[in-house]
């Protein structure tokens, strides 16, 4: 059985984009591949659209229990649409279940225009990292939008700036969260560090301490820091002490 959806507004792609099986046939630049998965990249009417295809959920059990890595991944980035958290626009998705089992899937995504990583700045040295006015834009909006996705209980667990695009606009973009989840109670705490730990991961080699001191009062919505502040920072810079 095969559910697939396509927004209206691109129903004139259905050729391309209307079903599961015409998905399977494109062909297009591969941009990545693993044993489950492959993304391409096609262009229409002077668009870039990302295929992402998923033809396995794991082995064993996995392909039975739980929610298929594709479905979560769509589900997300709808969730940080809902939430007005800048994203990726969803064009296209479904899966299909051969009986109870998970047989494949595909999501399909609008490309964001000229936009680039921040972990690609940061392999570069791009000077607009270096640019105090620049980066305190960029911080504003991560730290509104990071807060925003941890007060609905959710978090992204693989929050790394790779993860992060950024415009010619200025415009800060979350991408790719197939593994976030909403929690409760401790494993929330947990998360949300875990979530600020993989930003600063990074941060700490391309910003002063200063500028992540800011993000940090940005995100807490706080002129400075209480006693909980001072004991969650100190988890965050040495969450991942000895696994780097």
């Amino acid at each position: 059985m095969a559910g697939w959806t396509l927004e209206p507004p691109y129903a004139h792609l259905a050729a391309d984009f209307g079903t599961l099986d015409a998905v399977f046939a494109l062909q297009g630049e591969r941009l990545t591949h693993d044993p489950l998965s492959e993304v391409i990249r096609v262009e229409r009417e002077g668009v870039n659209y990302y295929v992402k295809r998923y033809t396995g959920a794991g082995k064993g059990l996995r392909r039975y229990l739980g929610r298929p890595r594709v479905k979560s991944e769509w589900q997300n980035l709808k969730r940080f649409a809902k939430w007005g958290i800048p994203t990726a626009e969803v064009v296209a998705w479904g899966l299909e279940r051969r009986g109870a089992a998970y047989a494949r899937g595909a999501m399909i995504t609008r490309e964001l225009p000229c936009t680039e990583d921040l972990s690609a700045l940061a392999l570069r040295k791009d000077p607009l990292l270096a640019n105090a006015a620049w980066v305190d834009r960029i911080s504003r909006q991560l730290a509104h939008h990071t807060r925003a996705m941890h007060d609905h209980h959710f978090t992204h667990n693989d929050l790394k700036w790779r993860n992060l695009l950024v415009d010619d606009q200025d415009t800060l973009y979350f991408i790719d969260c197939p593994n976030g989840a909403f929690w409760r109670g401790f494993l929330l705490r947990y998360r949300i560090t875990k979530d600020l730990a993989c930003l600063d991961k990074v941060a700490k080699y391309h910003l002063s301490a200063t500028q992540r001191l800011r993000f940090y009062l940005q995100y807490r919505k706080r002129a400075r820091l209480n006693a909980s502040d001072k004991r969650r920072i100190r988890h965050i810079v040495t969450f991942f002490e000895g696994r780097e």
